[in-house]
């Protein structure tokens, strides 16, 4: 895995990244896998590469990885951006999902500074209680580390403490679209599909207008 040294984008503006945010257990997993089928994206999970490479043997990371997870904590920004990185350029793909990041401020500043700028955060907002109740069902069948009460509740506190910050921060810049998810995931799904049919609309009737200039 390589890490860059210079702050320059990878990926151009012909790329459609959208952030997925929200608390552990709030379904961006299922939402992500029925967009992907409706809309053509890659789903890349920030979490599931970690765990990746965690378990690749011979990974210099993969103690560090084990401990952060464990702890409930967000791993070092540079190891997540360059998973992230290697998994976008691998793709033929241009437009990507980026499930559960950016979680820090230090990660979204640089991830739009050196590899692409994103469209969007779409922030799945759901109560804690609902989100526990998942969590502690899934736990039973998911063998991950992380699925207990010690860890969920650890979990929880540090999203509240380091996304939040990055969901204000978007908000500012007009770049979030939430979507609640108390309802059953056929109608969170209804919300969030109008959501990129209008953000593929609005595309292509840009590019329409651009055309007609150059003719």
């Amino acid at each position: 895995m390589k890490f860059k040294f210079i702050d320059q984008q990878t990926f151009g503006d012909d790329y459609t990244v959208v952030y997925v945010l929200g608390g552990p257990g709030a379904g961006k997993g299922t939402q992500c896998a029925n967009l992907v089928k409706d809309f053509g994206f890659v789903h890349l999970s920030a979490g599931d590469l970690l765990r990746e490479e965690r378990q690749r043997e011979g990974s210099q990371y993969g103690d560090l990885i084990n401990n952060y997870i464990k702890e409930g904590k967000i791993v070092p920004a540079k190891i997540t951006i360059a998973l992230l990185e290697n998994a976008m350029a691998k793709s033929p793909s241009k437009r990507f999902l980026i499930d559960g990041f950016p979680r820090k401020m230090d990660q979204a500043k640089k991830f739009e500074r050196t590899v692409c700028k994103g469209k969007f955060v779409l922030f799945f907002d759901c109560p804690e209680s609902v989100m526990l109740e998942r969590l502690l069902k899934r736990g039973k069948t998911s063998g991950r580390v992380d699925d207990n009460i010690e860890s969920i509740k650890k979990r929880f506190v540090t999203f509240k403490e380091t996304s939040y910050p990055v969901v204000e921060y978007f908000e500012k810049q007009n770049k979030v679209k939430k979507v609640s998810c108390v309802n059953s995931p056929q109608k969170v799904y209804a919300e969030t599909k109008a959501i990129f049919k209008d953000l593929f609309d609005a595309e292509e009737k840009a590019k329409k207008a651009a055309s007609a200039v150059k003719n």
